[in-house]
């Protein structure tokens, strides 16, 4: 579309005309008149200038459009230098361009109703111009320019604004005919002005001192430059080669009308012919809407169906990570019970009064042990008990070797000594020579050295001690959950989910205080048994042969508390429950109310609430376990002799060779299933290191050792401790 068209549209008439008029003026053969009137132009296309510098157009006609402007911003007026008559009649025209001057060869001028406020000065230089129509506009006075005209013939003001007319006009000398609204004059009078023409141009010669002539006598000049035939200096003449002129316009006036009737009708072909082609257009739009609903309704159905299939595959997704998260959930929920048992364990045993008293106890059993009788040392089983001592002194030595060679390494690197590892490999060797020694002169060496025999009740003393294995196994079991939730930490985190995180190191906080609160009472409790045992050195009689075999073998043969409350008729099987269900604290209370499992299935919460066993699950769980275990005796009959037989067996006094077997730990047992967890640092090893005080097991021995921080956490590192998963 042409860019005339972009601001006010036409309608498709005023559009058709323009394209028609358009390919007339370009076509072969064509005279030298373009017209483009009626065609609701704002303003005229750059197209037309073109046409008429290219085709020498003289003849511009533009009346009745929209015209505001008559130059376009991208165009010359002297592009129109060869147009004679310019047609700009019946527009909306408030000013003529300044360049208006440009038009040197222009002879008649029509702005007939326009609104046009006032004329440029360059209208003077218009020296060919015969004719200006500036009717009906909003003028209210002329330049002096107009003066200038020297060919002007008929002037035509009437339906303005003017009061006055320009004393330059005197020198118009062919000006003929000039139309006013004399009413409304003021210079020249309305008198004067109503008199015609001749008198209003002698009055302004009469006012500029010029003495009048009439027109004739200067018309032969501009007839020559038209090519119009006169008669040398004869008036008669001059009149017939007017009548001649005007003759001439009007044959061409009809020629001009033939042919606009003659181009109407190629205009009416030509629309035929066009509406022919909008209507195979149309036909072609049609197919291919048609062709692009076809494509659009496939395209949908691919569409519709990948979404589909996107929604099947997000709806698979989400179910998937909805099942891992109800796993993270349970195990989240099983750590934290199992968590909550071990606090409530804890916070039992440090209410429990019944420590104070089995310390007292055990400190009047230690006074009694200091006191050894005429039997126990005729009973003494010097070989056996040496032996004993033996195995228990290489175990203990192997655990020291352990543990020293672990400090070792750490102050290597730390202080990259060389004399520490010396020692070390001395050491190493002294174990090694002791490993290989001769087992009769360790066994004689072990008789005749004390110091060697106190060594050996120490290590045995620790180990029969229910105090000090009840912390050791709390110990392990904090371990346990703090590398459990370090690795659902560690799971959480890759998959971006921070739901619960907060319990969780809320959890791991807890575990951490409570680890670090065991390994001071462990630390405090193994102060006390070598407190109980610089008692007994001192107490010893210096006399007394064998004292410490003496004191090893009564360690020995000390039976555990659960064989003792055995031998009072507890039954077995309601020991080993209250093993597995993590209360054999409970064990004095059922031995005391001689209760059994087949009353144990028939009690109520109640009841156990009034014996003292005041957890609510674990009143539960104790009666639904006795109830399976008598369902299932009932089932196999011989259940229960077999189980009595074999707690009767367990009566019997152990072995003095055999070693003291391992107390199930009162808080809940450890799950089987734990699965290492990697180092963070060199992802290799397997982590061994527990920080504190924060809690994570994520750092193999080797990677520890430069560690300020936590890798997790960023938190400072008070504590390293060492886990041995073997148990």
């Amino acid at each position: 579309m042409p860019l005339f068209f972009r601001k006010r549209k036409p309608n498709d008439e005023a559009r058709k005309r323009f394209e028609y008029q358009m390919c007339l003026a370009k076509e072969a053969g064509a005279d030298d008149i373009l017209d483009i009137s009626r065609c609701e132009l704002p303003e005229i296309p750059f197209g037309v200038f073109s046409t008429c510098k290219v085709l020498q157009k003289k003849v511009l006609i533009v009346h009745t459009n929209c015209l505001t402007s008559l130059v376009p911003k991208s165009c010359s007026l002297l592009s129109l230098g060869t147009i004679k008559v310019l047609d700009l009649h019946d527009n909306q025209l408030t000013a003529l361009p300044d360049a208006l001057g440009q038009l040197t060869s222009l002879q008649v001028l029509n702005v007939e109703k326009n609104q046009l406020k006032c004329l440029p000065h360059s209208i003077g230089d218009l020296a060919q111009l015969q004719t200006l129509n500036v009717k009906d506009n909003k003028l209210k006075d002329l330049p002096d320019t107009l003066g200038e005209l020297r060919s002007l013939r008929t002037l035509d003001v009437s339906e303005n604004l003017i009061q006055r007319l320009p004393q330059m006009l005197a020198h118009v000398r062919t000006l003929e005919t000039l139309s006013l609204d004399a009413a409304s004059m003021v210079y020249p009078p309305e008198a004067v002005c109503s008199m015609g023409t001749e008198a209003i141009q002698q009055f302004l010669c009469k006012e500029s001192g010029l003495e009048y002539y009439p027109p004739s006598q200067f018309l032969l000049p501009v007839l020559e430059r038209d090519g119009g035939e006169t008669s040398g200096d004869s008036t008669d003449g001059l009149i017939c080669s007017y009548v001649k002129e005007e003759t001439e316009w009007q044959n061409k006036f009809l020629d001009y009308e033939k042919r606009k009737e003659q181009k109407m009708l190629e205009k009416l072909e030509f629309e035929r012919r066009l509406e022919i082609g909008q209507r195979e257009h149309a036909q072609l739009l049609q197919q291919s809407s048609d062709q692009k609903d076809e494509i659009l309704q496939t395209v949908k159905e691919e569409q519709f169906r990948l979404d589909k299939g996107l929604c099947e595959h997000r709806r698979y997704l989400d179910g998937e990570r909805q099942r891992l998260q109800e796993q993270l959930k349970q195990t989240e929920q099983s750590i934290s019970s199992r968590i909550q048992r071990l606090l409530e364990d804890n916070q039992k045993q440090r209410k429990n009064s019944e420590i104070l008293k089995s310390l007292e106890n055990e400190r009047i059993k230690m006074e009694q042990l200091m006191a050894i009788t005429q039997e126990e040392t005729e009973n003494l089983r010097q070989r056996e008990i040496a032996s004993a001592m033996q195995r228990m002194l290489t175990e203990s030595c192997k655990n020291r070797f352990i543990q020293m060679t672990y400090e070792s390494q750490k102050q290597s690197l730390v202080k990259q000594a060389c004399s520490s590892m010396a020692q070390m490999d001395e050491r190493f060797q002294q174990i090694l020579a002791w490993q290989q020694m001769d087992q009769n002169k360790a066994i004689s060496q072990i008789l005749q050295e004390s110091e060697m025999q106190k060594a050996a009740f120490e290590a045995l003393q620790v180990k029969k001690d229910l105090m000090h294995r009840h912390i050791r196994n709390q110990i392990k079991l904090i371990e346990t959950e703090l590398l459990q939730l370090t690795q659902l930490e560690l799971k959480r985190k890759a998959l971006d989910t921070e739901a619960l995180q907060e319990m969780i190191s809320e959890q791991r906080r807890t575990l951490s205080s409570l680890l670090q609160q065991l390994l001071k009472e462990k630390s405090q409790r193994e102060e006390e048994l070598q407190g109980i045992l610089l008692e007994m050195e001192a107490k010893s009689e210096t006399t007394q042969e064998n004292y410490w075999l003496i004191q090893y073998q009564r360690l020995l043969n000390q039976k555990p508390l659960s064989l003792k409350l055995q031998e009072e008729g507890l039954e077995q099987q309601l020991v080993t429950l209250l093993v597995e269900l993590s209360a054999e604290h409970y064990l004095p209370i059922f031995a005391h109310h001689r209760v059994s499992l087949n009353m144990l299935s028939h009690m109520s919460p109640g009841d156990l609430a009034k014996m003292g066993i005041s957890e609510t699950g674990l009143q539960h769980a104790l009666i639904r376990r006795a109830q399976e275990l008598l369902d299932g005796a009932k089932t196999l009959p011989g259940l229960l002799k077999a189980v009595e037989g074999e707690g009767l067996e367990a009566l019997e006094p152990a072995s003095a060779e055999e070693f003291p077997e391992a107390v199930t730990p009162t808080a809940p047992p450890a799950q089987a299933d734990v699965q290492a967890s990697e180092c963070v640092v060199c992802l290799e090893r397997e982590a061994q290191m527990i920080f504190l005080n924060c809690g994570h097991v994520c750092c193999c021995q080797s990677c520890c050792q430069p560690l300020r921080t936590c890798p997790l956490c960023r938190q400072n590192i008070v504590q390293c401790l060492r886990i041995y998963h073997s148990g």
